[in-house]
Parts: structure tokens; sequence; C-alpha cells
């Protein structure tokens, strides 16, 4: 268990380039593997959460190579040759399939096994077994899969066979539960419809197409017909928003800052954080923006700036909902008054995030006012260091460390090893800038 101490040094200055889209780096994995032929995926992101991905289809039987400065194949560092066998060209794992920590993993394998000849068992940690499934279950028992679970959560056995399309109305605006849905669809003869009740992420939208599956989009309502064969591709992961959005809400919060986020994922269905600090009065260009592989890409000047509570909720809320700690910290440190609603989903990520940030901020002297979906937060001039936990979550490890920055002394946050999950050089990251 690891600790780690911050405070303020003075302001945070320099060009960074965030690590590859975690998002996009699961599905990289996912969809080269079901592929017939050899993709390249460039810029994977190598922490925790996408390896136990690339971990699970090497299980089933899946090439995949990780070559370094290979001039024959004009392969860098972070390149990944997956050499896909097919939808039908995986086997049956010697053993169980541990996704770790990672939610990703776990619930979009559900949507493949579902489809196989064969049974399977997935298991993870206790933070992963906390959370639940039967949001996948549902959909996918209708489908036609048999899945045994500890009353609707991990570990789960999957016993695979033929699936039938199904039309189905999500109760939750869920990515995860989407693309499950839609990777179960790619197995059936027809076509399998998923109605969600916002607008979630859609990178699986957009990589099923390039792979030449037929998808159909028409407002919150995705369509994919099946039985499916996917083309090999070759994809270059933009930088993650999710991991630029800590330097972003530092580089604002911080006196003097002035920061330079190169190649970051601006997907209009993840970049809701950028919108909401936008109107709470922040200073943030868009520059060089570019499609890299279907995604929108850009680079992010962050200047200085002093923030202004606001009322955030709905749609917005829905495309910042990974972003929810930090901006928990810039609320805390805006002018007046911010009400967050419509975040209820954050009650079973790896932590409670919404009763996580509020205990943590509380010890830096914040008024905080926990609803059943969100928070309403006073923000203050100087917070008070404090000695923060992080709940196992690298969400809220990284989040305090960013609201110690603002405080008025030293911050101490428990528990870190979390933040590896999903960025594993932040803290270097974060000294390069100046702290």
């Amino acid at each position: 268990m690891n600790r780690i101490s911050i405070k303020y040094k003075g302001p945070l200055r320099g060009e960074i380039t965030t690590p590859p889209d975690k998002s996009i780096s699961h599905r990289a994995i996912m969809f080269s593997s079901l592929a017939e032929g050899q993709s390249i995926v460039r810029n994977f992101l190598q922490a925790e959460d996408p390896l136990r991905t690339l971990e699970a289809f090497k299980q089933m039987g899946i090439q995949i190579e990780h070559r370094t400065q290979n001039t024959e194949h004009r392969l860098a560092d972070n390149e990944i040759i997956i050499h896909g066998k097919g939808l039908n060209g995986l086997s049956a794992p010697q053993d169980i399939i541990d996704c770790g920590n990672s939610g990703t993993t776990m619930r979009l394998l559900c949507g493949v096994l579902a489809g196989q000849p064969f049974s399977t068992a997935l298991t993870g940690d206790s933070s992963l077994r906390s959370r639940p499934m039967k949001r996948v279950i549902t959909p996918l028992t209708e489908m036609g899969a048999v899945i045994e679970s500890e009353n609707g959560f991990p570990p789960l056995r999957i016993k695979g066979g033929k699936l039938t399309p199904i039309s189905y109305k999500s109760p939750v605006a869920s990515a995860q539960v989407k693309s499950a849905i839609m990777l179960a669809g790619l197995y059936c003869e027809g076509v399998t419809t998923v109605i969600e009740p916002g607008k979630s992420r859609d990178h699986t939208e957009r990589m099923l197409k390039a792979c030449g599956v037929d998808i159909s989009l028409n407002d919150l309502e995705v369509s994919v017909r099946g039985v499916a064969s996917l083309k090999p591709m070759e994809i270059t992961v933009p930088g993650d928003l999710s991991s630029a959005a800590f330097f972003i809400v530092a580089g604002l919060l911080v006196p003097g800052s002035e920061i330079l986020i190169r190649n970051t994922g601006i997907n209009p269905t993840r970049s809701g954080l950028i919108d909401v600090l936008n109107l709470m009065g922040a200073r943030i260009k868009l520059e060089n923006e570019r499609l890299v592989s279907g995604e929108p890409v850009a680079d992010l000047y962050v200047k200085h700036s002093q923030l202004k509570g606001i009322d955030i909720g709905g749609d917005l809320i829905l495309r910042a909902i990974d972003e929810f700690p930090v901006l928990c910290v810039a609320a805390a440190k805006a002018e007046g008054t911010t009400r967050i609603t419509g975040a209820k989903e954050l009650r079973v990520k790896e932590s409670d995030r919404i009763a996580s940030m509020a205990t943590e901020l509380r010890k830096m002297d914040v008024k905080i006012e926990e609803l059943e979906d969100g928070l309403i937060i006073e923000g203050r001039e100087d917070l008070k260091p404090a000695a923060a936990v992080s709940y196992g979550d690298h969400r809220i490890a990284m989040s305090m460390l960013i609201a110690g920055l603002t405080a008025s002394g030293e911050t101490t946050v428990e528990d870190t090893d979390c933040v590896n999950t999903s960025f594993p050089g932040f803290m270097d990251m974060l000294k390069g800038l100046g702290a």
C-alpha cells in the first residue's frame, strides 16, 4: 500500500502527452481478436486494466505480439500485432479468466462469451466482485446465454451457445452494457438493437463500423446486424481525455499555470468535462483538431482560471461521468455553489464515488451536501491540507492529489497503488510540470 504526499510548489508549466485511451485500448484488442487476420494497434495503453483484456484473449488462443523497434515490420515501442481468428476462432481457456479491477474487461467479455460453444468462468479482485453484473446478465440471458453469478455479482460462469437477436431498452446509459449486447449481437442471425435513456460513449460503434460491421444509428438507438465478419484493422489509439482531465483541472486551479496537453481524444460522447469547465469560466483552447483512426483528437491549451459554480446534470454529467471526482475538486475551488445531479451510476464504480468524494473533500473543510445522485458543493478559496484515502479507486486517488496541489500545506493520499490500473506515469508527469 503506497502513500503519496503533495503540496503547492508553484505554477504548473510545460507540455505533456497523456496516456493512450483506456476504453479504446480495450476495444482494439477485443475487436482485433475477433477479426479475420492480422491487426496492428498503435499507442496501446500499457496499464493493468487493458492488459487484463489482452491476457484474456491470449488465454482463449489468440496470438498477440508486442514487438519493439522491429524495422522489418516498422513497429514502434507500443505497437501490438493481433492475429485474429474470426468470431468463431476462440478456444476454451484452460483456467478461470481473472479480470482484475477491470469492469470493462468483464462486462464486454460477457457479450463475446455468450456466443461461444464452450463455458468460461470470470472473476476479479475484491472491488470488481462487488460491482453489479445483472445489467449485462439480464439482456444476455434474454438472448439465450446461460450465466451463473453470486446474486448478480462476480464471479460469473458463462455457458455460451446459439443466440437470438433482441431489441433491448436499457435502464442505464452505459457503454459497457451497450457494447456487451452489441458483441453478442454479432453472433445472432438478424438485427440486435439497444435503446438507451441517454447517449453513452460510442467507441464500440465507431470501431465496429471500421471493421465492416453493419451498424445503424438513430438518436439513442443503435442496431447491429449479425452474423458478422470483422475485417482486421490498423488503429492508433488517441490520448485519454479521462487521464488528461486531472491535468486540465490542475492547470485551471493552480495559480499561474499554463499547460499544453497534446494528442487528446475529444470524442463528443466523452468531452462533457471540457464543456462543463468552459461553462464555469475555464480558459481551455482546442488546437490542431484532427481525426485519428476515426476518433476526433486535439491539443488542449489550459491556463489558470477563476471558476464559478454552476448546475450540472442531464447529458452534461453523462458525458463527464468518469471525470466526476476531479470535477468535484474543480467545484470545491470555484466561486459559489456547484450542484451535480444525474450521477447515481457512480454509486457502483470502483468505489461509491459520490460518497468517497464527499467524505474526502470534507476533510479539506469543503461544505458538501450529498444527494442520492450527486453532490451540492460550496466552493472555497483555500482548501485545508488533509490525510486522504483512495478507497482503492484510481480516480479518487488522482483527484485528491490534484486537490492537495491547491491546499495550504501538505496533503497525503493513502493507498495509491490503484493509480497503476489506468495511469502508471501519473506522478512523474505531474512532477515534470513542476509539482
